[in-house]
């Protein structure tokens, strides 16, 4: 059974830890599916991650595409994914059960602690996968560095 881990965004914007979680999992071996609620919202990213740093980069397509199920990192809207994700990057509070923290090996919740709506979207996932019997760990980088403030 995989793991939530609930990262804190208060210091670094999504574009700058994105990038960072999606390359530490594909490292792990993992491929990387990034689900978001809003299509134009990830157009955006998707071009904020072509233009990431000179000595980096991060093989990644928007989905839709044709090659879709050979992406490491795909991004997307859809709960079914072509490319057979052994880890889900979720953005902007969308959906993850309980059932796809068990089948994945890892799940994280990013979410922007200066948006209200997020900080209590993230409360009720917490609640509910550690409810639902997942093992979370919530990481904030309040402090500058990433720090683990709870487990479950």
């Amino acid at each position: 059974m995989g793991a939530v881990y609930f990262y804190h965004l208060t210091r670094a914007p999504l574009e700058s830890v994105l990038p960072m979680l999606a390359e530490k999992s594909l490292c792990a071996g993992w491929r990387v599916v990034v689900r978001g609620t809003d299509k134009q919202r990830l157009e955006w990213l998707d071009q904020k991650l072509w233009l990431g740093a000179d000595d980096s980069f991060l093989p990644h397509g928007l989905a839709g595409g044709a090659y879709d199920a050979m992406q490491p990192v795909l991004l997307t809207t859809d709960t079914r994914t072509a490319n057979n994700p052994t880890c889900i990057l979720a953005i902007d509070g969308s959906d993850i059960t309980a059932a796809e923290v068990g089948e994945m090996q890892r799940v994280s919740i990013l979410f922007d602690g200066n948006d209200e709506t997020a900080l209590n979207r993230a409360r009720q996932q917490w609640k509910e996968l550690t409810n639902a019997g997942c093992s979370a760990q919530y990481w904030s980088q309040e402090s500058g560095n990433w720090q683990m403030k709870a487990e479950r």
